[in-house]
């Protein structure tokens, strides 16, 4: 089975190349392919005529995608576009890795105590809620979502979050910081699932030899902050570090975090096909990973 990979020097392409090595794999990345050059996308794929798309790149940078917009609208949304047509012309399936930013935010409260209170009483959002990106990232992201739904007919849309792997990422920043620093202050306000790359590249693995086309929410188990991600993270280290909660007011950005954007995998779980693990027990597989 010949699969085209996009993004593969990134944390989640890294993580498909090793599980599915038993592929006949074709990895690029932006410097080998654009995946916004129509173009090149059709000159590439014709040439290797893949059965199937993974599409791993994206313009990631949240903050700077407000000042960027017109490359962030290019790679997250014409990128997949691009690719969309051309797959379906070849008839081959693609798989595309969208975000949690697609949903917008939910108002928790003004207070930190008032969020973290109110966020242990909703429920993880299902696919079909209601679609409203508050930055420039979550809406180049779900118009992207929108043209793969348009131009293919064989499309697997994985919405993932707060991603780690092999590469730059939060658990990385927070053992960076450990470093230097005795006391960190990390965002208690806003709500997530941790994901590892390792649990998501199964759930694309399992999804990819089936017809069961659709967007998927495709995240870790569990919800937690990022304060509380962060103490995990020492705890499991065993790093003796101060961590101190604040607001998202107090820890200003370019683009607006959603408050909570928990998915719930309810697609995946229907079709008996949810691998994924709680963040907690993931983020110590990565750990011991990282040791090794």
């Amino acid at each position: 089975m010949k699969t085209f990979i996009t993004g593969g020097k990134g944390q989640l392409g890294k993580e498909v190349q090793k599980q599915l090595e038993e592929y006949n794999l074709f990895v690029t990345d932006y410097d080998t392919v654009d995946i916004a050059n129509f173009k090149q996308v059709e000159k590439v794929l014709y040439e290797e005529k893949p059965d199937i798309v993974i599409n791993c790149g994206a313009y990631t940078a949240v903050d700077k995608c407000e000042e960027d917009i017109e490359q962030a609208y290019k790679i997250n949304a014409l990128g997949p576009r691009n690719l969309a047509i051309i797959c379906e012309e070849l008839g081959a399936k693609i798989v595309h890795i969208s975000t949690d930013y697609v949903f917008g935010d939910i108002f928790l409260g003004n207070t930190l105590q008032e969020r973290i209170e109110n966020a242990k009483l909703l429920l993880p959002l299902k696919e079909d809620y209601p679609c409203q990106p508050i930055n420039i990232y979550g809406k180049s992201k779900l118009l992207g979502e929108q043209l793969v739904r348009q131009f293919s007919s064989k499309y697997f849309i994985l919405r993932t979050a707060w991603l780690y792997g092999d590469g730059n990422n939060f658990v990385n920043t927070m053992l960076n910081l450990a470093k230097s620093n005795d006391t960190i202050k990390v965002v208690a306000d806003q709500f997530g699932s941790p994901t590892y790359t390792k649990d998501l590249v199964l759930a694309i693995k399992n999804l990819i030899p089936t017809k069961f086309y659709g967007t998927y929410n495709a995240t870790c188990e569990g919800i937690c902050s990022w304060y509380e991600f962060a103490c995990k993270i020492f705890e499991l280290e065993n790093i003796d570090i101060k961590v101190v909660p604040i607001t998202t007011e107090e820890f200003s950005r370019p683009a607006r975090r959603p408050q909570y954007s928990c998915l719930d995998n309810f697609m995946l779980k229907l079709h008996n096909l949810n691998s994924f693990r709680h963040w907690d027990v993931a983020l110590k597989d990565y750990i011991i990973d990282e040791r090794i």
